[in-house]
């Protein structure tokens, strides 16, 4: 098959590293991809390597009429797509199948909206079909991206060969964890619940570097807490980063789903909206991801992920206590195994595609 992606950079680099892994993930199957974007520059160090069968291009203005669109096109997040280029899928014999990739949720509207039609009534993709594809958790959305190999990969990874290449040496007895997040006035609560037990705290570079290079200059923590400063990391070395550490806190969408395939204890940061919309969205995570998890977890775990995003009593502890940890591990495990009986995403777009094509 063959697949025009079109990704437009807003912030944090969301929206890109998502539609890298899927333009990787459609690549692996033999199928063809261009990947048009505004800013690219992110994948000199997301993705140095590049990827067969990928061909990355520059957002196309809309006088440009030398590209035909490919048999799929899917726009990203409501990106918008060129004029000239809708234009171009309208005139062929047979039009495209338009796809618009909407962001992951939990919420009941992804099951009910998934697959729907919108049908253009105006502009130069009058009569077209546009069609909604909802990420999600059920059977009834279009599942997480999850590549064909990636449980044979995790299942042959050496956690302590790759920490010794990026030269990461816990001491004996210290747990590991990563932090990925946006700016949060939690963390240095987070600084101090973790400086309680012998932990080395994986620090990524850009937004958490930040701050907590500013909250050492402000604030003194305990000896059992070390810090170390990780250069930015590859998609693939990212995940071995989630597969090597006990905990990991994890931010928007793209490093929340590797995070459950880790299936290792996560907490996540949701995107903040303005207008207030990602409450009700982690709220609706969590009734899923906690529907079989004891009580004293469930309570604990939400309590703290909600004080993690600003939406609780800044008094809650952050973690679960020591003793709900083993439970929270097999919790995460057996949450991976639900979502691995499901259809991943890439499988169910290429199905999705070729009955509507």
């Amino acid at each position: 098959m063959q697949w025009d992606i079109f990704c437009r950079v807003v912030d944090n680099l969301g929206d890109i590293g998502v539609c890298w892994r899927l333009a990787v993930d459609l690549a692996a199957r033999a199928d063809e991809v261009r990947l048009w974007t505004d800013d690219a520059s992110a994948l000199s160090w997301m993705a140095p390597q590049g990827a067969a069968g990928i061909e990355v291009r520059a957002w196309p203005a809309d006088a440009d009429a030398s590209v035909a669109p490919h048999e799929c096109v899917i726009e990203a997040f409501g990106c918008h797509l060129p004029v000239g280029f809708v234009e171009r899928m309208a005139a062929r014999h047979l039009p495209p199948v338009w796809i618009n990739l909407e962001y992951l949720s939990a919420e009941d509207h992804a099951e009910r909206n998934h697959g729907l039609p919108s049908p253009q009534a105006s502009g130069p993709a009058r009569g077209l079909p546009k069609w909604f594809f909802y990420p999600g958790f059920t059977s009834g959305t279009g599942g997480l991206l999850r590549e064909a190999d990636l449980a044979k990969r995790q299942a042959t990874f050496d956690p302590t060969a790759w920490r010794r290449m990026n030269a990461i040496s816990p001491l004996s007895g210290e747990r590991c964890a990563s932090l990925f997040c946006y700016s949060n006035p939690a963390l240095p609560g987070l600084l101090e619940e973790l400086s309680q037990a012998p932990t080395l705290l994986l620090v990524t570079s850009g937004h958490a570097a930040r701050q907590v290079r500013q909250l050492c200059g402000t604030m003194t923590f305990r000896a059992t807490l070390r810090l170390q400063y990780l250069p930015a990391l590859s998609q693939v070395d990212y995940d071995h980063l989630l597969w090597s550490c006990d905990l990991n806190f994890v931010r928007g969408e793209d490093s929340f789903v590797r995070a459950q395939w880790a299936a290792k204890p996560f907490l996540w940061q949701i995107y903040p909206q303005d207008d207030g919309a990602h409450a009700p969205k982690l709220e609706a995570f969590h009734r899923r991801f906690l529907s079989r998890a004891s009580a004293s977890l469930g309570t604990a775990f939400a309590r703290g992920s909600l004080r993690w995003n600003g939406l609780g009593d800044p008094g809650t502890a952050l973690l679960p206590p020591a003793d709900q940890w083993d439970d929270w591990k097999a919790h995460c495990e057996h949450w991976r195994a639900e979502l691995e009986a499901l259809p991943d995403l890439t499988s169910a777009l290429r199905a999705f595609a070729l009955e509507r094509r």
